[in-house]
């Protein structure tokens, strides 16, 4: 390999890196905008609003404009919404148990969680529509009853763990199982490429991680032992945000099917009348 080969191989890598970030950052935008609002109330004098009351507030109106931006489409919106439901769902139990908490005051608290909980799983439902999307996502060898069967059991697990068996391990043994063959194609520049659908799950579960230490140090919520001061999130919840991301990989992915068929009955309905498709008059 020449010199000049392997110039321009570097460059065209650095190139495709830099579209990479630029695409990944695109998906983030509802995340980044919510950390960064959390970032900033941090710095806010005191106020007769309490802190989570305005990142409710803030939320809903980030969601709004997220949708007028084009950020979002409509089903999209759906998809983050659902995600914000079930996120909603899984803090009241985890609060109930004693797993984490949310010390300060607000209104909009239900059972000690604010209602602003659950846009942490609507940033991870808009971060993945956002990339199925910008990417050009499609897969192959995807079984989707068994993902979707073993997503919903992982979730249900963790919520159950406190009083039944953990059965964790054995799941995510599962999953790996399912997954295996499950290859994730995406687009970059005019290059497709393509990964396992479970190194996905990886690493967006440890940028979840990443951005969970960020969350807690921001005073999103704590867990025991950071009442007393701030310290790094445990490891483990790389591997739990990396099971859990099944469940909103699922949620979008049906979303995507639905589209995908109706995108092609019109042309089914068009070829069975012999008109062929995109006619008018």
């Amino acid at each position: 390999m020449t010199m000049h080969e392997i110039m321009y191989g570097t460059g065209k890598l650095v190139r495709q890196l830099a579209r990479f970030a630029w695409l990944q950052a695109r998906s983030c935008a509802f995340a980044v905008a919510l950390f960064g609002g959390m970032a900033a109330s941090t710095l806010l004098p005191p106020l007769p609003v309490a802190r989570y009351d305005l990142l409710l507030a803030y939320g809903v109106l980030l969601t709004a404009v997220g949708y007028l931006l084009g950020w979002e489409t409509r089903r999209e919106v759906a998809v983050v919404a659902v995600c914000h439901v079930l996120g909603l769902a899984f803090e009241l139990v985890k609060v109930h148990v004693g797993s984490w908490t949310y010390p300060e005051p607000g209104l909009a608290k239900i059972a000690g969680v604010p209602l602003y909980g659950g846009f942490m799983y609507a940033a991870v439902g808009s971060y993945v529509c956002r990339a199925w999307r910008l990417l050009n996502l499609t897969l192959t060898g995807y079984r989707p009853r068994a993902t979707a069967a073993l997503a919903v059991a992982l979730y249900a697990n963790f919520l159950t763990h406190h009083w039944l068996p953990d059965l964790r391990r054995p799941l995510a043994g599962l999953l790996l199982v399912v997954t295996t063959g499950t290859w994730v194609h995406y687009t970059i520049g005019r290059t497709r490429y393509r990964m396992p659908l479970a190194l996905s799950f990886v690493l967006i579960g440890f940028f979840l991680w990443l951005a969970e230490n960020a969350a807690t140090y921001l005073g999103a919520w704590a867990y025991p032992h950071q009442l007393h001061g701030w310290e790094p999130v445990s490891v483990s919840k790389w591997v739990s945000w990396s099971l859990l991301i099944s469940v909103t990989f699922v949620i979008c992915g049906a979303r995507r099917r639905a589209e995908a068929a109706q995108e092609e009955e019109p042309s089914a309905r068009a070829l069975a009348v012999g008109v062929p498709s995109g006619s008018g008059r």
